[in-house]
């Protein structure tokens, strides 16, 4: 079973790296035959660059175009230049379309581009060229997301460690009853959540507008994020208000991290938990997300979904929670807000050497398959 990523071309299930392919339909009497060598697009996307020529044989979808490469060209060359920027330029005037995501490619359309085409030597040195070049810049950028997956790590660690511990690594510790926790400072105490946290339900304004709470813990007006990719709701029935400040707990998304305080006025949908409470809201916010850092949430599901772990209020009433006092609560969460400052502006540092190093990667492809340079002799 063969899929076509963006950045990676041709892929089977076997070197997708844990990515999720497109799931195979239970009719596969359709599907086509790929063979090693045959150029693949994505009839849909290949005007973003979701084009590739196989290093496999296998069966892919119908909905994809497959066509035989001649034998005037070498198949490593053609992975290069077709799906180089200029190539790309012509699948998309080749697709018909107004939509932002999807359009569709037009074969006769796609037969009328033009293609830079050297003989086959030069073809097969330059593809030589491309591979041990891109070969070096694809292990520097694995290294590179290595040290992003080791911050963000370390990101959820510092909230965790901090949240459940304190900020004082000499002082007592005691039991405190609550299993993910184990020790904590003896001067803590604990309280189910219920007798902390308050549980609001806020009428919708006019002029509210729809407020998501996303996995990395933004709670946001949907507006400045992005629109696209919502299931829209027809009556908005138990819609509720949400003021800045408010904390939000996604009731379905929550074990992923989904829990954040809200920057923006709004409504919502009633699967988000809207709460008050006299503790620093940032505090509960953090050691609820440690929760669901340390799966926690995820372990202590009783129904079974894919992606998902039902957390409402009634469960979030029920938690028991650590309670240092309120000025160690305040301080916990500046130290957590300072350290986390350091790690996200590391990590988005990390992130532009990535998307540097891909530029780079196009450049350097672009400027050898459409002959701005030679390979050296």
């Amino acid at each position: 079973m063969l899929s076509v990523y963006l950045d990676r071309g041709v892929i089977s299930y076997s070197d997708s790296d844990g990515q999720q392919v497109h799931k195979p339909s239970q009719d596969m009497s359709n599907y086509q035959i790929v063979k090693v060598g045959d150029f693949v697009l994505n009839n849909q996307q290949a005007w973003r660059g979701s084009v590739g020529v196989s290093r496999y044989d296998g069966i892919i979808s119908p909905a994809y175009f497959v066509y035989d490469i001649s034998e005037r060209c070498d198949p490593a060359y053609m992975n290069f230049a077709l799906r180089d920027c200029c190539m790309v330029q012509q699948y998309e005037t080749a697709s018909r379309g107004v939509g932002t995501i999807q359009r569709n490619l037009f074969a006769p359309w796609l037969l009328e581009s033009m293609i830079v085409l050297p003989d086959l030597p030069e073809q097969y040195a330059i593809a030589t060229f491309l591979d041990g070049k891109c070969s070096e810049i694809d292990q520097i950028a694995a290294d590179i997301q290595a040290e992003i997956e080791a911050l963000e790590a370390y990101r959820r660690s510092v909230v965790i460690e901090t949240v459940t511990k304190g900020l004082n690594a000499h002082a007592e510790k005691k039991d405190s009853g609550i299993q993910w926790i184990g020790q904590m400072p003896a001067h803590w105490k604990t309280i189910r959540g219920k007798y902390t946290l308050k549980y609001l339900q806020k009428p919708v304004r006019e002029d509210d507008g729809v407020i998501t709470c996303f996995r990395d813990g933004e709670v946001t007006l949907r507006s400045n994020r992005r629109e696209d990719g919502f299931t829209l709701s027809d009556k908005e029935i138990g819609y509720q208000g949400i003021d800045i400040g408010d904390l939000v707990v996604h009731g379905m998304d929550g074990f992923a991290g989904a829990i954040g305080i809200s920057d923006s006025r709004g409504k919502a949908s009633p699967v988000l938990n809207v709460l008050d409470t006299d503790m620093n809201k940032k505090y509960v916010m953090y050691y609820l997300r440690s929760m669901a850092y340390g799966d926690v949430f995820t372990a202590l599901a009783t129904g079974i979904r894919v992606r998902s772990c039902d957390l409402r209020w009634n469960k979030l009433a029920e938690l028991f929670y650590p309670i240092p006092p309120r000025k160690e609560q305040d301080a916990i969460v500046a130290h957590i807000d300072e350290k986390l400052k350091k790690i996200a502006e590391a990590i988005d540092d990390k992130k532009r050497q990535l998307a540097t190093l891909e530029e780079y990667k196009k450049s350097l492809i672009f400027e050898y398959v459409t002959g701005k340079k030679e390979v050296p002799a």
